[in-house]
């Protein structure tokens, strides 16, 4: 089953993934997200900005983008215990499984 999940902020989301056993920490001691096994696909989106306009010849920014509230993670398998508050379900998601 597909689930789109929006945490408050990263922290609580890396918690989150932490507690589910979705981590463990590279040579350099870095926290990696475990993004595929036989029993799961995650796909971190992180924040999501929405709009803005921009100078077709420059490329300048003429209205910024807004930040939608939440860190986004997409997730395949089955929900780990506890992230049922967590699941959303976007009319346009940003970012979708193929």
């Amino acid at each position: 089953m597909t689930h789109c999940l929006r945490f408050p902020d990263e922290s609580t989301g890396m918690a989150a993934l932490d507690a589910a056993g979705l981590t463990t920490t590279n040579e350099n001691g870095d926290t990696v997200v475990l993004t595929a096994s036989h029993t799961h696909a995650l796909d971190v989106v992180g924040p999501i900005y929405r709009g803005g306009t921009y100078d077709p010849e420059t490329g300048e920014v003429i209205t910024p983008p807004v930040l939608l509230s939440g860190w986004h993670v997409n997730y395949i398998g089955m929900l780990p215990e506890g992230w049922a508050e967590y699941a959303v379900s976007p009319e346009q998601p940003v970012r979708v499984w193929l």
